[in-house]
Order: structure tokens, then sequence, then C-alpha cells
């Protein structure tokens, strides 16, 4: 018996050990991106993650890869968390969901093409045709609906040229983001941003259902960083 408490307090210590694999999504600038020159992951989400990780004082590594595969990573246990989630209800069922790491205004975005200058239900925005991501969760309201949606494009920057070559009528996202890859096309001219948001999103980050040990040593280090005024440190760095 005592043989056997030895090999598996040598087991969870080897385990415990072992690097956090954490991954996030490489299309998601100015969040989270690789460029073409290497796969380095950038961005402010990174940035984050980085410093709450090191805080908990775990060993990790971080890797970028496309959000459909980043989602089945963490559904088939190969990787520890996982970045940036919404936090639906689809979502909390799914995953132990810590955060929230940041919040970002989720918006609706159209060009000169569409005679809307804003919306008050959802029901403003039946007569066209929305863009939003394949994969991605916006809000739950706005997911449910019975609207005309174009779910082709694989990234942000894809949507946003989907809208401007006039192929959508309408397309939503985080607002700072969208921006960012209206700028990189050099069109800030040729959208318009409706102005009430559809939501202000909290975005968390994720572990496997039931890993609530390592959700816990990352909530708390994610908590003392804020209260010391580190994460805003942060993004007052990439707002500048």
């Amino acid at each position: 018996m005592r043989y056997l408490l030895l090999a598996l307090l040598a087991l969870t210590h080897s385990l415990a050990a072992q690097p956090w694999r954490v991954v996030g999504d490489e299309q998601f600038a100015p969040y989270s991106f690789v460029t073409a020159e290497d796969d380095t992951p950038h961005g402010l989400d990174v940035e984050l993650v980085d410093a709450v990780l090191r805080e908990a004082q775990v060993s990790y590594e971080i890797r970028l890869y496309p959000w459909e595969r980043v989602k089945r990573m963490l559904d088939r246990g190969e990787v520890q968390m996982a970045f940036q989630f919404a936090d639906t209800p689809q979502r909390q069922q799914q995953y132990e969901l810590v955060g929230p790491l940041r919040s970002g205004s989720t918006v609706f975005m159209t060009t000169a093409k569409t005679a809307i200058t804003d919306w008050k239900t959802l029901d403003d925005l039946s007569p066209y045709v929305i863009g939003q991501v394949r994969g991605y969760a916006y809000e739950e309201d706005f997911d449910r609906a019975d609207l005309a949606r174009d779910t082709s494009a694989q990234n942000p920057r894809q949507l946003v040229s989907m809208l401007l070559a006039g192929r959508i009528d309408i397309i939503v996202g985080d607002h700072t983001q969208l921006l960012y890859f209206i700028h990189e096309q050099r069109a800030l001219e040729q959208v318009r941003v409706l102005p009430r948001p559809l939501i202000q999103m909290p975005r968390f980050v994720a572990f496997a259902k039931g890993d609530t040990e390592r959700a816990r040593q990352f909530s708390q280090a994610l908590v003392r960083l804020r209260k010391a005024g580190k994460l805003d440190e942060i993004q007052q760095r990439w707002h500048q």
C-alpha cells in the first residue's frame, strides 16, 4: 500500500509539472494573431493570458490556431486551456469558464449600400443579409433570431473583406477588431458602425468541464493582477 501511495504521489507530481498547453484564435487581431513572418503569438489577449499564467506560476506554452481547431483541441483534451470565449449558456454547459479576461463592444457595421441607420429590435435587421464568422457565438437572442445570415467567413478579416466587396449587407463583430481590419484596408470612409451595440461582451478563458483545479489557479491569479492594476496597464498600452 505504501508503495502504491508513493507511486500515485509521483504520478500526481509528474502531471502537475507538465506544461499547460494553451491555445487561442490565430485570426483575432488585435487580440490574438500570428504574422506572415512566423507563428509567434501576438496580441492584447495573448499578453493578458501570458501575464496571468506567469502570476499563477505554472509552466505553459501558448499557440494560436484557426478557431474551429481551437475548440476541437479543447473538446478532445489535447490542450488544457483556450481563449477567447463568449459567456453564453452553451459555452457554460461545455466548459469551465474563468474571467472575464476583458470586455469588448459587439457592434453591427455596414456601408452606404444599406438604408439602416440604427436598430431597436432584431426585427429591424431582418431585411438584410448579416455576415458572421462560422463557429462564433455573439449574443444569445441574436444567435437564435430568425435572420438571413452568411456564415461562410472563416475569420473576421475575411468578414470585413466580404462587406467591402458588397457580398453582404451588415457584419457583426467586436468594435475594436472590425475597425482594426478596416484601417488595415484603408477603408474607414466606406463603412459606418450602427450606434447601438449588440452587447458589451466579456471574454473568458475556458478549461475542460470538471477541470476545476486549473480553473481555480487561473482565476486566483487573474483576481490578483486585476486588483494590482496590471491588466489595465496592458490594455492601455494596446489602446494607445
